[in-house]
């Protein structure tokens, strides 16, 4: 049974529809990449996903039990947040707030699982660090961390390698990857097509309103669109 499925979905904003027709399952373990020009509506479906904005039209239905609470959501940073006063240990525990539902407290279990995730992600020598104080990486590795804290089974990420140099950039992705073979199953959108898709099990390219392509890697790769896309992402004559 899938996770999460969307059928003949429209999302927009303010009644005006960006992107529309949307049908597709997520199953547990897949890796789908949102891949998209700017403004083609790839945030605008994550938020809806969310539920943080209502669909124009059609349907998200959630299956396999998942909860509201078992999806972890990555989005992009502000610069007030990048600047945010406090330790890498409390951002990274934040994530168990969700589900601490009335405690006003970190429990025992919650600490051990913000320390088992920042060892997890590399980040464990930096616990007691102002979170202001790291490099761009570093902090997408604490949020990264503070998304597993607020759940495992599915992750939904939004630029995560936004603003990182080629060199961060890559070892987000490859952190992602290591997270979805161990289980988690990722929903991630991108601008970046080719190092984006990468590790991706399959890709969904919006534009136009609607998807120019829903299906596996593989096919993604050779499709007319994928190729195109390719080509434009390592600067080459799309011809």
């Amino acid at each position: 049974m899938p996770l999460l499925s969307c059928l003949d979905l429209a999302v927009g904003y303010d009644g005006k529809t960006v992107v529309s027709g949307l049908s597709f399952a997520v199953q547990a373990g897949d890796y789908l990449c949102v891949v998209g020009e700017n403004g083609s509506g790839k945030s605008t479906l994550m938020k809806t996903l969310l539920g943080l904005m209502p669909p124009i039209a059609g349907e998200i239905l959630p299956g396999d039990g998942i909860a509201a609470n078992e999806i972890g959501y990555l989005p992009q940073q502000t610069a007030v947040q990048k600047d945010f006063p406090a330790s890498v240990e409390e951002v990274v525990r934040s994530g168990c707030l969700g589900r601490s539902r009335w405690r006003a407290f970190y429990s025992k279990q919650d600490k051990q699982m913000a320390e088992a995730h920042m060892k997890r992600l590399g980040i464990a020598p930096l616990a007691k660090k102002c979170y202001r104080e790291l490099s761009g990486g570093q902090q997408q590795r604490a949020l990264l961390a503070r998304a597993l804290c607020a759940a495992q089974r599915i992750l939904l990420l939004d630029e995560p390698a936004a603003g990182l140099d080629p060199e961060a950039a890559a070892e987000m992705y490859a952190v992602i990857a290591e997270l979805n073979e161990a289980g988690t199953t990722i929903i991630m959108i991108s601008h970046d097509i080719a190092a984006s898709v990468k590790y991706a099990s399959h890709v969904l390219h919006i534009g136009g309103r609607g998807a120019l392509f829903l299906g596996a890697k593989p096919a993604y790769l050779e499709s007319g669109v994928g190729r195109l896309y390719a080509k434009l992402s390592s600067g080459g004559d799309p011809g």
